[in-house]
């Protein structure tokens, strides 16, 4: 029996492993698993979907902390959401029970490998099975790791993926009941408001709040600017080579002397650079890319990679490898991408090539590459408009690491305008090479010069005295958080991006340039002032390295276990003796929170705000004017969804527009008014 991560992943492995010559078979729990024959051998392939066991809080102390105690349960029990999942135990218990071999067939990482483990271990009562090991779901590699299929486990990986469960468990459970209690406790009336914190997700958190702090502090400092436009054909803009002037008087001196003054090519220095190819991507580099190009989030990003390999397109995508081995065949995925017609030019051209040699980074992963294309093409016109675009991203970062070096040539021109000098630098590419390859991604900066000579004269345009000021640090991006995380080893490849949206969705930042919200401070700041081990970077660190370590078979999980109940435990008593300072200072910014989500706008009848309401009798929510009974404007609202406001407001009913998002399925934008003309346009994505 193969123990699947996925139901697509399922019937890809069955595909690949029978040469198409499989059957579809179904459970009475109406689920579909896969059975075929090697070697005269009957062999099922059944899917799980995702995680089948969670952690449960085991003390049966109610709803308290701290808790240590903790049991893996089927995840139904665990989350009344997750009921769904419960058809797909019942399918594993039912036609895996009278397997005699289990082959563990999930995704190569501490999720994959967990949840392979914990099925076989608490369905199956083994200890122990083979396993099949890949990076793509594709015919060769899945035939190739049957083939050299591993006798045991990988139990580095199952071990350092139990102690991150463990821990963020853990660290979740307790420190996200303290918050929430510290406020019951306090205030009543908000005694169902649920707060969260996280092993990561609060260090990362109050990482944003330093930067915002940092912002606030920030004291502008005055300067000039003294640029001249000069009449060349086209026109060159230069600035003075000192730059920034920090004292008045030097600039009106320098401006002074060049006002009405001719500009003489005093010196033009040129020079030829190779701009090497980029290296392959790794999930960081392809969440950064995605989210410039694209504006994708990083966890959108994810899911759609994720799907791309599933589909068999793309090979593993959380991987933090930037090496391209010769294994994966360069040529043989570059024969079949050039079946693609608007690819066939590009592939062709490198495999003209006498050798495919690719440019590689630093970075490894013991066990992926970097994320490639595969030889399974996708019938483009099949793919969803983000699946293609970042199907197109990756093909074209794969053709441009075998490109070679391109060649750039940037010219300096230095002016005299009265005896003051003013410079312009200017790039252009002479010879595209790999930029070719990447098309619309390689955005290089291209100014190019007229022929100039040294000692010709030229008018001055126009010469220009800016004010400015010193701009505070910017705030981050989706995309740039990402990478300093990376840089700060918070989090890892696969969990970064799920905490950075789990700070969206917990209202504790927000933005596409990332801001805290007042919330967001509030708990940051409370944590940091009365527990800073939660908001501690260092300790989020020394845990990954520990479990980095568990990964390698240095130490045990129970000694990195037993550690983390420690801090726990000391976590705990600085909480509770101090529940009330941090209960207090955090019901302001949660009751300013809840009032600023459930106002919408204004209410087109009679100018008051429409708000968010919820009635007890219906058990819905819905929206409603706060001038009622005067106004009884109201409008229904869909049924479990996170509404957004947008602050803007529909030209034709003048209600607010909102933004809707449900689990697992696209946001999308709507106005208030289900009687609008613009209902037909409720669904739109966002």
């Amino acid at each position: 029996m193969l123990i699947c991560e996925k139901p697509n992943a399922a019937k890809k492995i069955a595909a690949a492993l029978s040469n198409g010559k499989f059957k579809v078979k179904k459970s009475k729990y109406d689920v579909e698993y896969y059975e075929f024959k090697i070697k005269n051998k009957k062999h099922v392939a059944i899917p799980a979907v995702g995680h089948i066991f969670a952690l449960k809080d085991a003390s049966g102390n109610g709803w308290t902390y701290p808790v240590y105690q903790m049991d893996w349960v089927p995840v139904f029990e665990a989350n009344k959401k997750a009921d769904y999942v419960k058809k797909y135990f019942n399918t594993l218990k039912e036609i895996g029970k009278d397997a005699n071999e289990y082959i563990v067939s999930t995704d190569l990482d501490e999720e994959g490998s967990v949840i392979g483990y914990n099925i076989l271990r608490f369905i199956f009562n083994k200890k122990d099975a083979k396993r099949m090991m890949f990076s793509t779901l594709t015919k060769d590699d899945l035939l190739n790791a049957y083939k050299n299929i591993q006798k045991h486990l990988d139990f580095g990986r199952v071990e350092a993926g139990l102690t991150r469960h463990y821990l963020d468990f853990l660290w979740g459970i307790n420190v996200s009941r303290a918050l929430t209690l510290s406020i019951k406790h306090h205030a009543k009336k908000l005694r169902h408001y649920l707060l969260s914190a996280g092993r990561v997700q609060t260090p990362m958190l109050y990482f944003l709040i330093k930067r915002e702090k940092e912002i606030a502090a920030f004291k502008p400092k005055k300067f000039w600017e003294l640029n001249a436009i000069i009449k060349t054909k086209p026109e060159i803009t230069c600035s003075h080579k000192k730059g920034k002037f920090w004292k008045k008087q030097e600039v009106d001196k320098a401006f002074s002397n060049a006002k009405k003054k001719k500009a003489i090519v005093k010196k033009i220095t040129k020079k030829k650079t190779k701009k090497e190819p980029p290296n392959p991507f790794d999930l960081t580099s392809l969440q950064t890319d995605a989210y410039r190009f694209f504006g994708y989030s990083p966890k959108r990003t994810s899911d759609i990679a994720q799907n791309l390999y599933t589909a068999g397109y793309i090979s593993y995508p959380r991987t933090s490898s930037q090496k391209l081995p010769p294994q994966i065949g360069y040529k043989d995925i570059l024969k079949n991408i050039a079946k693609i017609k608007q690819y066939s030019k590009l592939a062709n051209a490198l495999l003209s090539k006498e050798k495919l040699v690719p440019k590689e980074g630093k970075k490894s992963d013991p066990a992926h590459p970097a994320i490639y294309p595969t030889k399974e093409i996708p019938d483009l016109s099949k793919l969803k408009p983000e699946e293609k675009k970042l199907y197109d991203l990756i093909v074209r970062r794969f053709f441009s690491v075998f490109g070679e070096p391109a060649i750039r040539e940037s010219t300096k021109v230095v002016f005299s305008i009265g005896g003051e000098e003013f410079s312009a630098t200017g790039s252009r590419t002479i010879e595209k090479n790999w930029m070719e390859f990447y098309g619309p991604y390689a955005k290089l900066e291209e100014i190019e010069f007229p022929e100039l000579k040294e000692g010709e004269e030229f008018d001055v345009k126009k010469l220009d005295l800016i004010e400015k000021e010193t701009q505070p640090p910017s705030r981050y991006s989706q995309g740039s958080i990402i990478k300093e995380l990376e840089k700060r080893n918070l989090g890892t490849k696969a969990t970064r991006a799920t905490i950075l949206q789990t700070l969206y969705d917990r209202g504790y930042i927000e933005g596409k340039s990332i801001k805290v919200t007042k919330l967001g401070m509030a708990v940051g700041e409370a944590l940091a002032k009365y527990v800073p081990e939660l908001t501690s970077e260092e300790l989020t660190r020394k845990f990954e390295k520990e479990m980095e370590k568990v990964e390698s078979g240095k130490i045990k999980k129970e000694k990195v276990i037993k550690e983390a109940i420690n801090v726990i435990k000391k976590i705990s008593n600085e909480f509770k003796k101090k529940e009330k300072s941090i209960g207090q200072k955090l019901e302001k910014a949660v009751i300013e929170t809840q009032d600023n989500q459930s106002l919408l706008g204004e209410c087109p009848k009679c100018g008051g705000q429409l708000k968010i309401l919820y009635s007890p009798k219906t058990k819905k929510r819905f929206v409603g004017c706060s001038n009622y009974p005067k106004c009884k404007n109201i409008y229904p609202l869909p049924a479990k969804a996170r509404i957004d406001k947008l602050n803007k407001v529909c030209e034709h009913c003048k209600t607010p527009i909102v933004r809707v998002i449900r689990k697992g399925k696209r946001p999308f934008i709507m106005c208030l008014d289900p009687k609008c003309k613009t209902k037909e346009n409720w669904g739109k994505k966002s």
